[in-house]
């Protein structure tokens, strides 16, 4: 048991919708193929999870709030009203409230978008991944190159506060020059976030029983740096290794992950992260993952897995989050967010500025940039952190 002290997280909350009118073969998510979309049965689950998780968050306002899939484009606007008047009714939501949801290009329409706008949504998330028709034709996307453009420029002039357009780099075939085009179509449209990403092949997908032929090292290395210059260049400033974003566009919800903040997690197969400060816990909860099960089941039933986070689990967790901002983040918050002295950190610190992978600035961990290039290996060093020392924080102040 941990000895949490100091002022509770940033309470956030993920809505998933799990559905997609196909799968895509790169895609390892919680999707599933739309047969039926049962869109008044499913808001109902998804309002039964809230209410029973108000025990657990010790009346803390919502600061933001994420819709995810799958494609939530799929339900109608008044299906999303109805679900954010629910959501609103039973909890506070903070008055600069960030509300985000995910939408497809090929299910964008008008009407939708600002039936969203009106329900509460004012961050919009464009899953494009390219501008280029062979590549969203091996990608499996049911949209054009044409298709993106409108939505873009539909959601821009629907009013939403801000347009995120999700890009894939090191695709299938995809040289230095193309991926360029690619990024600069992009940043034509003047997006006031944009998530520029590696396509990675995963376990159970389609590409990973079929892997497709992906760029070489170099080929990858030359992309990554070209485009870290074209976005600033454009005025997007990087603020996660894979997040760039115009000044006061950052994605609060993505931040409150990465900085290890708690977040509830409704809807089929979500997770969530909970501190719960009397008994000295953080715990981790998912929901059953295929909708048809979880649409059945009731109450706690639908909770599929729920854990204790250890010292261990929560020294890398912390880490493996925090380590993504390039920022970083200062020593008191691990102590703040975990209860643990920051003083557990001190090998694998020095090991990491010995490798020139992390920089500490009076407290402030930072990535480099070989730090951020190689930022997997650099997460590695805090996997195996030696916990045996009584190095508990004593609670000094209580939630």
């Amino acid at each position: 048991m941990t000895s949490l002290c100091g002022q509770l997280p940033p309470l956030a909350l993920y809505i998933h919708m799990p559905w997609c009118e196909s799968k895509c073969p790169y895609c390892d998510f919680n999707s599933h193929p739309l047969y039926d979309l049962p869109e008044a049965d499913y808001i109902d689950c998804l309002l039964q999870d809230l209410e029973a998780d108000l025990t657990k968050i010790q009346h803390r306002p919502i600061v933001s709030l994420f819709v995810g899939g799958g494609t939530p484009s799929l339900f109608s606007a008044r299906s999303i009203q109805r679900l954010m008047d629910g959501v609103a009714s039973r909890v506070e939501l903070a008055d600069d409230l960030e509300a985000t949801m995910e939408a497809n290009p090929g299910s964008a329409e008008s009407s939708k978008f600002q039936g969203f706008r009106a329900a509460g949504i004012n961050r919009l998330s464009l899953g494009v991944q390219s501008f280029q028709d062979t590549a969203l034709q091996q990608l499996g996307r049911i949209h054009n190159s044409d298709e993106a453009l409108v939505a873009i420029e539909m959601a821009q002039a629907t009013g939403f506060d801000c347009v995120n357009i999700d890009l894939m780099h090191g695709l299938p075939g995809q040289s230095t020059l193309s991926a360029m085009a690619d990024l600069s179509v992009a940043l034509n449209q003047q997006p006031a976030h944009l998530s520029w990403y590696q396509l990675t092949i995963e376990p159970n997908t389609l590409f990973h029983r079929q892997p497709p032929t992906l760029p070489r090292e170099e080929i990858m290395g030359d992309i990554e740096a070209q485009g870290l210059q074209q976005m600033k260049d454009a005025g997007l400033q990087q603020y996660e290794v894979s997040a760039y974003a115009r000044p006061s566009y950052r994605c609060r919800h993505n931040l409150n992950y990465w900085s290890f903040g708690d977040y509830l997690g409704i809807g089929a197969g979500a997770h969530g992260k909970i501190t719960l400060p009397a008994e000295g816990r953080v715990i981790r909860r998912t929901r059953t993952r295929h909708p048809e099960t979880y649409m059945q089941q009731q109450g706690s039933d639908r909770i599929s897995e729920e854990r204790e986070l250890n010292e261990q689990d929560l020294v890398f967790e912390f880490m493996l989050n925090a380590l993504r901002l390039v920022k970083g983040f200062d020593k008191d918050l691990f102590s703040q967010r975990c209860g643990l002295s920051a003083q557990l950190l001190k090998q694998p610190i020095n090991e990491a500025l010995n490798l020139k992978l992390l920089s500490d600035l009076n407290g402030q961990l930072q990535p480099t940039s070989l730090g951020l290039q190689f930022h997997n290996d650099l997460q590695a060093l805090f996997l195996d952190v030696d916990i045996s020392q009584k190095l508990a924080i004593e609670p000094e102040t209580h939630f």
